[in-house]
């Protein structure tokens, strides 16, 4: 009511109108390429592909980290003995591959040729007996029914000197190509589920991809992760960025490429920033802009950090003036 009152009471006297309104437009108008904007950071979600308990959260929101650093790990004692299993699974495969490569062991070669050096010598035994027994029968000595049996077991054992012989070469050769192939391939899927199992296992393990601030933390050691929930949400300062309008008479003062300078309640001196986006389309003012007057009644929430940076003297969502040279 007190307003209503004020009001009338101006537009009664023409006078006291006419020198209110210039003053009116100074308090509000903003000098000449200068516009009004605010910060925005568009945040990197970190997550893993796999779930599990939260076992380790190394940062802590409003930590500066490095690119690299340690930022959460989840219980990764299934995918340990996973991977344990893979290895051993690789090993074995490879162990037979040699194995088929090489032919038989030292030892069973051994034998086969202790086996051949009997044989000959049990051959040689028979040959000389197929010869006396040859001279006897000639000379009529002995029957020819034993000159026959002494022929056979010289041409058995000389038989067998040659089964043996095969035998050992046999032994020396490696395994068959086709053997050998299929065992190659068991290596090859031996050795992709070992990287599989790596991979599986580093994903338990997640790192900062960039240098930036923990802007906020999403879960407490102990509680569970599902699978692609971010736990840690990163802002480095390569994504902050400033949005600000322009009307439509300052639009061709604008270019990609452009250097401008920004100004913020505590900010020290002025930031430089180049504009990278330019819009076609026109809209309307968004709320979020305030003007100078009511910038003042906005309070954030502020915690005391080292700035390394000057990227960290801007806060996503904070009023900014943008000025053109």
């Amino acid at each position: 009511m007190t307003r209503t009152r004020t009001a009338s009471t101006v537009w009664r006297r023409p006078w006291l109108a006419a020198l209110c309104l210039p003053l009116l437009a100074a308090c509000t108008q903003q000098p000449d390429g200068v516009f009004q904007g605010y910060a925005e950071g568009e945040f990197v979600y970190l997550a893993s592909a796999q779930p599990g308990r939260l076992e380790t959260l190394a940062v802590q929101r409003g930590q500066q980290v490095a690119q690299g650093a340690a930022l959460f790990a989840l219980d990764d004692t299934r995918e340990a003995a996973a991977r344990a299993e893979a290895r051993a699974r690789g090993d074995a495969a490879r162990a037979q591959l040699r194995d088929i490569g090489t032919g038989k062991r030292p030892a069973e070669i051994d034998v086969a040729r202790a086996q051949l050096n009997q044989a000959r010598a049990e051959a040689g035994r028979t040959d000389a007996q197929l010869a006396r027994d040859t001279a006897q029968f000639r000379i009529g000595g002995i029957a020819r029914q034993q000159l026959d049996d002494s022929r056979a077991a010289a041409r058995a054992n000389q038989a067998r000197v040659q089964e043996l012989q095969a035998q050992l070469a046999v032994a020396e050769l490696p395994g068959r190509d086709q053997q050998q192939a299929a065992q190659s391939a068991e290596v090859a899927a031996a050795e992709a589920t070992l990287a599989q199992a790596d991979w599986t296992l580093a994903q338990m393990r997640v790192a900062a991809p960039a240098a930036g601030l923990v802007y906020d933390t999403l879960y407490r050691v102990g509680e569970w992760v599902p699978a692609g929930s971010p736990v840690v949400r990163l802002l480095p300062p390569a994504n902050i960025k400033v949005r600000f309008y322009v009307p439509p008479a300052a639009l061709g003062r604008l270019q990609v490429g452009q250097s401008v300078q920004l100004r913020c309640d505590g900010c020290g001196e002025p930031v430089a920033a180049r504009v990278s986006y330019v819009s076609n389309e026109a809209e309307y003012t968004p709320p979020v802009i305030y003007s100078r007057d009511r910038r003042e009644k906005l309070v954030f929430l502020v915690e005391a950090h080292p700035a390394p940076a000057d990227a960290a003297r801007l806060h996503p969502g904070q009023p900014l003036e943008v000025s053109l040279p």
